[in-house]
């Protein structure tokens, strides 16, 4: 009997070695594919299309005898969390084995980088843009407009760099991208490689992901003769934050200090070594391929307004059904998060979930008929960011989280725009009064202010978006910020 249990990363620490080994020894063939997303059941086990989860070692034998009923979640294809899904990005998670060719090939693998090689470059770049595509990692500035940037560009030397270092809270598609799909990732920088005339790419990926940086690295080496003439190389960053910005990014590749540079030049111009540099991130790359196999016009009928395409919404926190759940953009926040999610992981009310990382906004129930997309996020005064959702149930005390929001900025701030580097710690001395209770009101006056100076006067996205945590947090939960500590007494 066959026996599929995902290797990806999360799965390994919730014990998936242990129970493949067990099956193992039991002597049935156990395969090992990539994961299906749905992270409150892992270790999945998967048999004849059913599934069981979350299993140990010891349910193997009940398992196979078919007397595990509390584990048993019927076919795992038919799964209301996966049913409703809109999978494009993910179309092979948990059915293919990450490192074999032939899945890739068999499930339409290699059919957008040849059907590249038949096009010109700027029909190449057309493509992309007519299919509304835009960057997945950050203000979803249109992938097309930057590939064309680059394509212009006079200098014959050009470079494609992968931002792989997913740093956000609540955001792990990178990382199972790379650890279950590599073949995409790769097969989407070649593309991009013939689209601007690039002869090298680089994948930038955090130390704290060695199961993803060695699937790449095996990964691009089966596939060096399918991409040739480009190359793709696997740079290790050291773990700043602040080296997720593009051009902090290309200074930690040229082995500099990580931290922003002033623009213009812009990198499409003038990036890595002085070149022309073509900077998406995982998600972005990895659509490509879907892209160009399926044509422009396929790709944009999903989504709504100028949000098109689906976004790999990564559910994260304290919430009952945890994992990766790809949509297309228009689905309500509240329906990801109390539908799909199925609320907090405690049964407490859902008080706040913040979306964008550590910088991003904090969203009260009040806005969760907010549909998931740019610009209705960006009215609601909040950013999708890499879609990645942390929940907070109705014990949390958001002063603290918004003294949080300074305090990392403090930490990950690279100290070059003197905003961020002074007025982070400025922000969290005056929370710390707040949080004292020594003069509530003037204190959040301050902050308003300090806020927008931090907005308008850093160069980078630590500056930038540091008012969305702290003024989202104020503006909807003010009772957090008054009558407390000593004022209180």
């Amino acid at each position: 009997m066959q026996v599929r249990i995902s290797d990806d990363a999360l799965a390994i620490a919730c014990g998936a070695e242990a129970v493949a080994a067990r099956f193992a020894a039991l002597g049935h063939e156990v395969m090992r594919t990539s994961s299906w997303g749905m992270h409150w059941l892992e270790p999945l086990v998967e048999i004849d299309g059913q599934g069981y989860g979350p299993a140990t070692p010891g349910d193997a034998e009940a398992i196979l005898a078919g007397e595990a009923p509390a584990l048993a979640i019927g076919p795992i294809a038919a799964h209301p969390f996966i049913a409703r899904q809109t999978r494009l990005t993910f179309a092979r998670a948990g059915k293919t084995r990450p490192l074999d060719l032939d899945d890739y090939r068999a499930t339409g693998g290699w059919t957008g980088l040849d059907r590249a090689r038949g096009m010109t470059p700027e029909a190449i770049v057309d493509t992309v843009k007519q299919s509304g595509l835009r960057g997945r990692g950050g203000a979803g500035f249109p992938a097309g407009i930057k590939w064309n940037t680059v394509r212009l560009a006079a200098n014959p030397r050009k470079y494609i760099v992968c931002n792989a270092d997913e740093g956000d809270s609540a955001t792990f598609a990178d990382r199972m991208l790379m650890e279950g799909d590599p073949f995409c990732l790769t097969e989407g920088m070649a593309i991009a490689a013939l689209a601007v005339g690039a002869q090298k790419g680089f994948v930038y990926v955090r130390s704290e992901y060695p199961h993803a940086i060695a699937k790449l690295e095996a990964a691009i080496g089966l596939a060096q003769a399918i991409i040739a003439p480009f190359e793709i190389e696997v740079r290790v960053g050291a773990g700043a934050y602040v080296c997720g910005e593009e051009t902090s990014l290309l200074n930690s590749l040229e082995g500099k200090r990580g931290e922003v540079r002033a623009k213009p030049p812009l990198p499409a111009i003038e990036g890595l070594f002085g070149c022309p540099t073509m900077v998406n991130n995982v998600l972005t790359f990895a659509a490509v391929p879907y892209v160009l196999a399926e044509g422009a016009a396929t790709y944009a009928a999903f989504g709504t307004g100028r949000s098109r395409g689906t976004m790999p919404v990564q559910l994260a926190g304290n919430i009952r059904h945890g994992g990766l759940f790809e949509t297309a953009f228009g689905m309500t926040l509240g329906e990801l998060v109390e539908e799909i999610g199925g609320g907090s992981a405690s049964g407490r009310p859902v008080r706040a979930v913040q979306v964008g990382g550590p910088l991003g906004a904090y969203f009260p129930p009040s806005l969760f008929d907010t549909p998931f997309d740019y610009e209705a996020f960006t009215a609601a005064g909040g950013l999708v960011g890499h879609a990645g959702i942390t929940v907070f149930d109705d014990s949390v005390d958001m002063a603290s989280q918004a003294r949080f929001a300074f305090d990392f900025c403090a930490a990950e701030s690279c100290g070059k725009c003197t905003p961020c580097r002074i007025g982070a710690v400025r922000g969290r001395e005056t929370i710390d009064c707040i949080l004292a209770g020594d003069g509530a009101a003037p204190a959040l006056e301050l902050i308003t202010d300090l806020c927008e100076t931090m907005k308008f006067g850093s160069l980078c996205a630590l500056g930038g978006f540091t008012p969305y945590p702290v003024m989202s947090a104020i503006t909807h939960f003010p009772e957090d910020f008054v009558g407390r500590g000593k004022a209180a007494a």
